[in-house]
């Protein structure tokens, strides 16, 4: 997790990340609520780490892969 200054913190959760390390600490808060709210077990442990993977996924899938695929039809394929 990113150690951003105390600050920054408040900020962060209320307006929204503005960079690499805000996100990944609005995100390690997220996770840290939920576990708190359902309980440090195997299972909670199990659903947090299959929904980032989930998400993670999906971003690839619909927001990436397109990017990607219309970079090579801009740049040309390595392939």
């Amino acid at each position: 997790m990113p150690y951003i200054q105390d600050h920054d913190r408040e900020r962060v959760i209320g307006d929204g990340p503005k960079n690499a390390g805000e996100l990944n600490y609005a995100l390690t808060e997220l996770v840290i609520e939920y576990m708190e709210r359902t309980g440090k077990c195997y299972n909670t442990m199990n659903d947090i780490m299959g929904a980032l993977e989930g998400c993670k996924l999906e971003f690839y899938r619909r927001v990436t892969a397109p990017y990607e695929d219309k970079k090579i039809e801009e740049n040309g394929d390595v392939y």
